[in-house]
């Protein structure tokens, strides 16, 4: 029978060794994070699941907006210095209730379109498929690359007034982040 420390360290180093790179989920799960490379850019796509915990679901149908952000940068290694930021891109979505109409909206960018109900309108936020991520000439392809990864409910954007009670949000905490490192191969240009 093991010791105690000893599974506890062997848990830590089974951990570690997951692949997808370091992961920190809050009531998201990322059931997928792929980066391709198409022509001559790479793109991501991502899919997460999640359900809105009842204090956000209230405030939504009392005429609060929610906001949910997906960032992704992508990095450089360097010896050196601080690791260099290569490319970084953001997207926001807002849903909100319609009361006249009976619909849910969600907008993102200057594209709007309304749902019937809550389960469709989060299903739209929930993953974006080709995301263009950067050139492949901005790369180094000699140099090692991973992506930071992370989409959460941006509480930031709430009315003032809500902002003040959500130093420790309860129920208001839904977020993932991951880091994941990119294949030599994905960069390199396609030899015949």
């Amino acid at each position: 029978m093991l010791p105690v420390s000893r599974l506890f360290a062997v848990f830590l180093l089974l951990l570690a060794l997951l692949p997808g790179g370091a992961a920190r989920a809050d009531g998201v799960e990322l059931s997928q994070l792929v980066v391709e490379r198409r022509e001559e850019a790479l793109v991501l796509s991502f899919s997460t699941r999640f359900e809105l915990p009842r204090a956000v679901e209230d405030a939504l149908m009392k005429g609060v907006p929610i906001y949910f952000v997906a960032e992704a940068s992508l990095l450089r290694s360097r010896w050196y210095w601080r690791d260099a930021r290569v490319a970084q891109v953001s997207r926001s979505w807002r849903l909100a209730w319609q009361p006249l109409t009976r619909q849910y909206r969600v907008s993102t960018g200057g594209l709007n379109q309304s749902f019937t109900s809550l389960a469709e309108a989060l299903a739209s936020m929930r993953g974006v498929a080709a995301w263009r991520l950067a050139d492949l000439k901005e790369l180094d392809e000699e140099s090692r690359h991973y992506l930071e990864f992370s989409y959460r409910l941006d509480t930031s954007q709430l009315p003032r007034p809500m902002q003040i009670g959500l130093g420790s949000p309860q129920g208001w905490a839904l977020s993932v982040e991951r880091s994941l490192t990119l294949s030599p191969e994905l960069l390199s240009p396609s030899k015949p």
